[in-house]
C-alpha cells in the first residue's frame, strides 16, 4: 500500500471513530490498531490529529476544484462562487458534526498554534475559490473581493453548522443571498464598481474569458 493510500484510509478511520466517540475522544493508537498498522506507520503519514483534520478538508478543496470546468466558466460569477462553495460544504456534509467539532478545536483558546495555521488554510481557501471562479480583477477590487468573500464564507460555515435541513438548503439559500449583498457591497465600495472587470462578482452576468490557449 502506497502512502497516500495509507493516509486516506488513517483519515477514514479516525472519521469513523470521531462519529462514535466525538473528535475530541479520538485517539490515534486506537485509529492505528482498527488498521493493523503500528503508530510509526500512521506517525508518518500525519503529525498528529489536526494533521488528519488538516488532509479531511484537503479532500474538500479537492471536490471544489472538481467542479472547475468549461461549463462553469460559461456561468455569471455569482453562480460560479456558489457552486464552488457548495461543493467544498457538500464534500463535508456527511460528517458535519464531527467537521464542525474539528473547528472547534482548531479555536480552543488553549491551542494558539492551531490558530495561525487555520488563518493561513482560511486565506488559501479564498484564493482558490477566487481562481477557480475566474475572478482575475486588480487592486482595489481584489482586496475588497477577498475581504467580501472571507466574511461570505465564515458566516456560510457558521450557518451549516447548524443545519440540519435536507440537502442543506438552508444554508444554500443564506449563501445565495448573501452573494448577491456581496456584489451590491463591492459595487458601492469600489469606483469601477460594475465595469471593474469580466470576472468579477460585481457582474453577475458575465463568463469568464476563455484562456488564450483553449
Amino acid at each position: 500500500m502506497d502512502e497516500d493510500d495509507l493516509a486516506a484510509r488513517i483519515v477514514d478511520a479516525t472519521i469513523a471513530e470521531a462519529e462514535t466517540v466525538g473528535w475530541d475522544n479520538v485517539r490515534l493508537r486506537r485509529v492505528a490498531a482498527t488498521l493493523g498498522i503500528s503508530m510509526a506507520d500512521l506517525g508518518r503519514c500525519f503529525r498528529d490529529l489536526d494533521a488528519v483534520a488538516d488532509a479531511w478538508f484537503d479532500r474538500a478543496r479537492l471536490a471544489m476544484l472538481a467542479a472547475v470546468d468549461q461549463e462553469l466558466a460559461t456561468r455569471p460569477a455569482r453562480e460560479r462562487l456558489y457552486r464552488l462553495f457548495c461543493a467544498w460544504l457538500d464534500a463535508l456534509a456527511p460528517h458535519r458534526r464531527v467537521t464542525v467539532d474539528m473547528l472547534k478545536h482548531k479555536m480552543w483558546p488553549f491551542h494558539p498554534h492551531h490558530w495561525v495555521p487555520m488563518i493561513f488554510n482560511l486565506s488559501r481557501t479564498i484564493l482558490w475559490v477566487r481562481d477557480g471562479a475566474g475572478l482575475d480583477a486588480k487592486p482595489p477590487r481584489r482586496e475588497m473581493e477577498e475581504v467580501a468573500l472571507t466574511w461570505l464564507f465564515l458566516a456560510t460555515l457558521a450557518v451549516w453548522s447548524t443545519d440540519d435541513t435536507p440537502g442543506q438548503q438552508r444554508t444554500k439559500r443564506f449563501l445565495y443571498r448573501r452573494l448577491a449583498d456581496a456584489d451590491h457591497l463591492i459595487s458601492l465600495c469600489c469606483s469601477r464598481g460594475r465595469h471593474a472587470g469580466p470576472a468579477g462578482i460585481g457582474d453577475p452576468t458575465a463568463a469568464v474569458a476563455p484562456s488564450a490557449d483553449a
